[in-house]
């Protein structure tokens, strides 16, 4: 069945299937394709937005192939090969899937997958299978509330064990401190990014310098590890090794998580700043220092590789600057989790926006920066889940088991997308297309199949994740769905509903603002009110907020208004997905309803729908228990729409699903 953005009170998101709303469409002044800032002072930002996640990987990803799950001998042939399989594997997956293809593949500015998702659906959203893409998007959200949840955990907690590394007793303090970073790291999220943020650029391109002029030195000491380049020798690792370089690929995907950031961060910062800041600054750093730690273990005999195999990071750095390499790696770890954290935020508003989440409530953080955004239940939730895997998983060798299967899921799931997508929205021919995609399916699918291997040491964590919130996103979806057509099945035509009621009821002074979900039929709170109070406002709005599957909407094409006599308007005030429904500031800019608005003559008047059992309900009884339980701990419309709360009246209703 396919699945749809489904309404709320006063809020009817256009259909996944469906063409996009058809207005004029342009992003707004410094987003997506709109940016007026240099585009060097914009790849300076992302350096400290974007890049933290896959910039602190190397504290762990070379490490854990050769002393993770499957360790192994740390002799030329293996160094080699994993150093050459860390660097095509960035080359490919990172430089030429996310950066070179998947980011010319914005929609209106904005990436990631649901942005994608809206972008195929748009062109095969009618056809039978289209319903397919929505669910590959849904599920690869699912899978990045998992990654939100590690990112932190992994990232803290392989930075603090570098005191380990300066002095072995302190190890009793890496899970308390890590605990203590990560907790104040979620008590700073009320306070928006706003004033650290300014501190992110420069922490990060400091820690990417001090890690590419480490990995130098190394490589000046044994430039054989340049030979690494060459994928002859990643090619060797198969032939020789071929059971082991394939689990190897479950550590090596580890220096390429984050990947994804860059796509669902394309909007804040545009393609070619971001390509700018990863080709011209962060690439090179990141392979030096990876071409260094192998450099390193190369020139070490066998009993100082062994030692130094366990934080080839740190141990690049002589003794006397490990503790500050450690400060700094902190700080880095710190910033990548706060990118993930404010990511998650940005995709839990756009699943809102698109449907599939009920209405929480959303804080905005900055006055002038639309997208720094706090949503106190994700928050807390995520904190709850990172210290849970602290405590469980202790170290972050653990961790990393758990860590490839969110990732190479999501990435997989993105070349699935973009295999749709080169041929269905760009039309290209099959025999440009398919090697393209059959190239990435065997380098993406190779990573997760590796990854599957992890499952039973902590590869079910994510998945388990996944699996959740995927049913809560689409019972959800499905229930919004039931509960809008048994309100369609029993809706009065309002152009009926306007003349009987002008002649039955008392007509009172100012306005009154009756929000529904349906562009169609009476508000059931509009019936209430005349069955109860019977009276009618000189002026009655009926106002329904549709989001479109595009970012942006032109304000010149915000409103519709239908007047629909004796004093009734339907009004439909259109948003993209990742604009912020503030109802009254529209309605402050709106005055083709009869006049201006004035908030202090304005009533609003919700429905709030109660579930009945039904004898012949539309879905499983343990989905439709699910609902009800997300129905009731939605936010109001009254915080979601930022309406004024002293000019709010609620009227209930019960529908059968």
């Amino acid at each position: 069945m396919p699945l749809e953005r489904l309404p709320r009170d006063g809020f009817e998101s256009t259909p996944l299937m469906s063409p996009a709303v058809p207005h004029v469409i342009r992003p707004p002044d410094g987003a997506g394709g709109g940016h007026h800032a240099s585009t060097t002072k914009l790849a300076v930002g992302a350096i400290g937005i974007v890049f933290g996640d896959i910039g602190t990987s190397p504290l762990y990803a070379f490490r854990e192939t050769f002393v993770g799950p499957h360790p192994l001998a740390l002799d030329t042939l293996h160094v080699f090969g994993v150093v050459s399989l860390i660097f095509w594997s960035m080359t490919l997956v990172v430089s030429l899937q996310y950066v070179t293809i998947l980011m010319r593949a914005d929609n209106k500015g904005q990436g990631g997958s649901l942005a994608l998702v809206a972008l195929i659906s748009s062109k095969i959203g009618k056809t039978k299978y289209g319903w397919i893409t929505v669910l590959l998007g849904v599920f690869a959200t699912s899978l990045f509330y998992g990654d939100s949840m590690i990112t932190p955990a992994i990232s803290v907690l392989s930075a603090v064990e570098g005191l380990t590394v300066v002095q072995a007793s302190l190890s009793k303090y890496v899970i308390p401190i890590a605990l203590v970073l990560l907790v104040a790291l979620f008590m700073l999220q009320k306070r928006g990014t706003a004033k650290i943020g300014a501190l992110f650029a420069p922490v990060m391109i400091v820690y990417f310098t001090v890690i590419a002029f480490l990995g130098l030195i190394q490589i000046f000491n044994n430039p054989q590890i340049l030979y690494a380049l060459n994928p002859w020798y990643a090619l060797q690792f198969f032939l020789t090794d071929g059971t082991l370089a394939f689990l190897a690929l479950g550590s090596v995907v580890l220096a390429v998580t984050g990947s994804e950031a860059l796509y669902s961060d394309m909007g804040h910062f545009g393609r070619g700043p971001l390509r700018l800041s990863w080709f011209g600054f962060v690439m090179p750093c990141l392979l030096l220092n990876y071409f260094g730690q192998g450099a390193m273990i190369v020139g070490l005999d066998d009993a100082a590789a062994a030692q130094a195999i366990e934080s080839p990071f740190y141990f690049l750095a002589p003794e006397m600057w490990r503790l500050p390499l450690v400060i700094l790696a902190t700080f880095a770890t710190f910033i990548a989790s706060q990118a993930v954290i404010s990511g998650a935020f940005s995709i839990t508003q756009q699943a809102m926006q698109l449907g599939f989440i009920p209405r929480l409530s959303i804080r905005h953080t900055s006055e002038t920066e639309a997208g720094q955004i706090y949503i106190p239940s994700i928050n807390w939730a995520l904190m709850v889940a990172v210290i849970v895997l602290v405590l469980t998983f202790q170290n972050s060798s653990s961790l990393a088991s758990a860590y490839g299967i969110a990732v190479t899921g999501a990435v997989t799931i993105d070349t699935l997308l973009m295999a749709v997508l080169l041929m269905t929205v760009w039309k290209w021919k099959w025999w440009y297309a398919v090697p393209v995609v059959v190239v990435f399916l065997i380098v993406d699918g190779a990573f997760f199949a590796a990854n599957l291997t992890k499952v039973a040491d902590g590869g079910w964590f994510p998945l388990l994740i996944g699996a959740v919130a995927f049913t809560l996103l689409t019972t959800w979806a499905r229930g919004r769905k039931l509960m809008r057509e048994r309100m369609t099945e029993v809706a009065l035509p309002i152009e009926i509903f306007a003349k009987s009621a002008n002649n039955s009821a008392v007509r009172v002074s100012g306005t009154a603002i009756f929000m529904a979900s349906s562009t169609g039929g009476v508000p059931s709170a509009l019936l209430h009110n005349i069955k109860h109070n019977k009276v009618l406002h000189e002026r009655v709005v009926i106002l329904t907020v549709q989001i479109a599957e595009i970012p942006y909407v032109d304000p010149e094409c915000r409103f519709e208004i239908h007047p629909l006599g004796d004093g009734f308007f339907r009004a439909i005030i259109h948003y993209g997905f990742m604009e912020e429904t503030d109802v009254p500031a529209a309605l402050t800019q709106m005055d083709m309803c009869g006049g201006k608005f004035d908030m202090m003559q304005t009533s609003f008047f919700l429905s709030r729908q109660t579930l009945l059992p039904s004898e012949k309900p539309g879905m499983p009884i343990w989905r439709e228990k699910i609902f009800a339980w997300m129905l009731r701990n939605a936010a109001t419309a009254m915080e979601f729409f930022r309406l004024p709360t002293n000019r709010v009246v609620e009227l209930g209703s019960q529908v059968k699903i």
